[in-house]
């Protein structure tokens, strides 16, 4: 049993609503756990006041910063609920002795799901005609159907794949583009990264958000897409040129997006204006299944590293 006094943040501000297995193996181990009191992502001011004084942290999507780290002492383990690592400072981590790990395999289905359902609700305009049906109005609005259609997967890690392989069993051909794996053996067409760009009916983007927050889908790469070609994003928002998007969009050269994430969040931007786009709340992970799973795994995680640090 540790000391009743260290304490373990979570941040997730849903942690643990459908499933309290994780809080409590934190309260059986001699953890008192804190709750993000403010049931959002953390500013960087709030992220000092909440970690304060913990020995851990179950983390969202937060900002950890390098000043941060250096205000909390007592902070040795940060668990990321989730499998994005570019929101921590990980050489900072590493200088001040605190260790960071993550969950890469619990939102992996999830976000599938949703990159999948996102690109079938802009083809078939669901979003739409549900808003037609709602407001009084019948209205078959013509779609697309996904089988035969040529689709770019920009990135070919665990989602990437899963991606793929549900969009190829469903009759697609699929090309990616992944500077790590593209000489590994998979059985999807690897093509030059312009060349996959213009080849492409859809593109949907599974690639790391990079430090530098560089983007991967700028206004040079958006202008070779085919004309009607659709764009989906349940990756990082920085990886997309939103503004150069929306023109597109406007000038009617692509034929529509799905956007789970945006380079600000809450998103307030032109993209709510528009019929063609399907837009959500940076919930691809957000199912009762996977959130469980990427819970449990935090905590076991955290508490792995913290036991070995006795």
């Amino acid at each position: 049993m540790t000391n009743s006094k260290q304490t373990i943040a979570l941040t997730p501000s849903s942690f643990g609503v459908y499933d309290r297995t994780p809080i409590r193996l934190l309260e059986e181990a001699g953890y008192e756990v804190r709750f993000n009191p403010y049931e959002r992502k953390l500013s960087p001011e709030e992220v000092t006041e909440v970690f304060a004084g913990c020995i851990g942290v179950v983390a969202g999507t937060e900002t950890i910063s390098r000043e941060a780290m250096k205000s909390l002492p007592e902070l040795k383990v940060i668990s990321r609920c989730g499998v994005g690592m570019d929101g921590v400072d990980q050489d900072a981590a590493t200088e001040l002795g605190i260790t960071v790990v993550n969950t890469p395999f619990g939102p992996t289905q999830a976000t599938a799901e949703m990159a999948v359902g996102l690109i079938f609700n802009v083809l078939r305009r669901i979003n739409a005609m549900d808003r037609d049906l709602r407001s009084g109005v019948w209205k078959k609005r013509m779609g697309r159907q996904l089988s035969g259609k040529k689709v770019a997967v920009l990135g070919l890690g665990r989602i990437g794949k899963r991606v793929a392989g549900m969009l190829s069993a469903m009759g697609c051909e699929v090309g990616f583009f992944d500077p790590i794996v593209s000489e590994m053996d998979f059985p999807y067409e690897f093509m030059p990264f312009k060349e996959l760009l213009q080849w492409a009916e859809i593109v949907t983007l599974h690639c790391s958000g990079q430090c530098d927050c560089s983007t991967v889908l700028g206004r040079e790469e958006l202008v070779i897409l085919s004309p009607g070609t659709i764009v989906i994003n349940c990756s990082r928002g920085e990886l997309l040129d939103e503004k150069v998007l929306v023109e597109l969009l406007q000038s009617g050269h692509l034929g529509g997006a799905g956007l789970d994430v945006y380079r600000d969040e809450p998103y307030s931007g032109p993209l709510l204006d528009m019929e063609n786009v399907v837009l959500t709340p940076h919930a691809s992970s957000y199912t009762m299944e996977g959130r469980a799973a990427m819970e449990l795994d935090s905590v076991k995680n955290l508490l792995v590293v913290l036991e070995g640090l006795q």
